[in-house]
């Protein structure tokens, strides 16, 4: 299963233990955020080749302490990063397959004993599709029809938790005051204008933040990668920090939405000139050279259009 280059560009968003706290505080339930020391959080090595499906997928994985029922627990917060365009229904049987190759890293890199029990994980998927996510969430879902009762404990069980970038509208978004908040809100603008407003909000988000040069440089990085990722028409050479050219990056995106305009403006212009020239081709007995004056298109054109006719009856 392939990856692409953007999986890349949020992997080194979660190689920063602020931006995992902030998943983990904005978009997760608020009981979990509430048991964790986001101060021990510690990343451990991902990238794991599977000897199943002999592949390397994108994975993050951070291990942070919890406290409950008068205790310290090591936790691990296993993140999928899953940039495909389209749903993955076999998600929850890639899940259960990569937890446990996890576990078995554990156990080969002697931090886990099968004597003494495997550590907590939370798996979560995080997604940017285009469409809402459909599949199911727990492996046990997927076993169809419902086992017997005296069945049903014998059937595996792995639920992870799902954060669909998409499925939040703007105010939600806005709801949660954090740089990753604000990345989501720059993944999904629906406009050259929305974008702008919503790379205005993260660099008030960066310029508010105690480690504002750090974040500046690490967001600055991503949305270059983005920008390039969406064939974006501007001059990124220049483009160091959001902070300080923020006023040279809405200069390139006013430029380059007028651009587009200009462009959505010419393409409707050419296809009036050629539903001109078809009408007048098909109901008069015009020599090419009237209808390239009337139309707009030139002789060369017309005479192009007038042989396509006999094959393709309307534009």
């Amino acid at each position: 299963m392939s990856r692409n280059h953007h999986d890349t560009g949020y992997k080194e968003l979660f190689s920063h233990p602020e931006f995992v706290q902030q998943l983990i505080e904005g978009f997760t339930p608020p009981e979990l955020a509430m048991l964790m020391d986001f101060s021990t959080l510690q990343n451990h090595s991902g990238n794991y080749i599977t000897p199943l499906f002999e592949e390397k997928f994108e994975d993050v994985v951070w291990s942070v302490q919890m406290a409950w029922e008068g205790c310290l627990q090591e936790v691990y917060v296993y993140i999928l990063l899953e940039f495909q365009s389209s749903v993955d229904h076999t998600m929850p049987i890639r899940l259960m397959h990569y937890v446990a190759c996890f576990y078995d890293h554990l156990r080969k890199q002697k931090s886990a004993r099968s004597g003494q029990g495997l550590p907590p994980v939370f798996p979560v998927v995080l997604y940017n599709g285009s469409r809402r996510w459909t599949a199911r969430q727990d492996i046990y879902e997927m076993v169809v029809p419902e086992p017997p009762d005296f069945l049903r404990p014998y059937q595996p069980h792995l639920r992870y938790y799902l954060v669909d970038e998409g499925a939040y509208t703007k105010a939600e978004l806005h709801g949660r005051p954090s740089a990753l908040s604000g990345i989501f809100e720059i993944e999904f603008a629906s406009s050259r204008q929305a974008l702008q407003a919503a790379v205005n909000r993260i660099v008030a988000i960066i310029e508010a933040a105690p480690n504002k040069h750090r974040l500046d440089r690490v967001i600055t990085r991503w949305l270059k990668r983005h920008l390039v990722r969406m064939s974006a028409d501007v001059n990124l050479d220049n483009v160091n920090s959001l902070v300080e050219d923020q006023s040279m990056l809405a200069e390139n995106l006013q430029h380059w939405s007028k651009k587009d305009r200009e462009e959505g403006r010419q393409e409707g212009l050419q296809k009036a000139r050629l539903e001109t020239a078809h009408k007048l081709i098909d109901r008069t007995d015009m020599d090419d050279q009237m209808i390239a004056e009337i139309s707009g298109l030139t002789v060369e054109q017309v005479a192009q259009l007038r042989s396509e006719i006999p094959r393709n009856q309307s534009l």
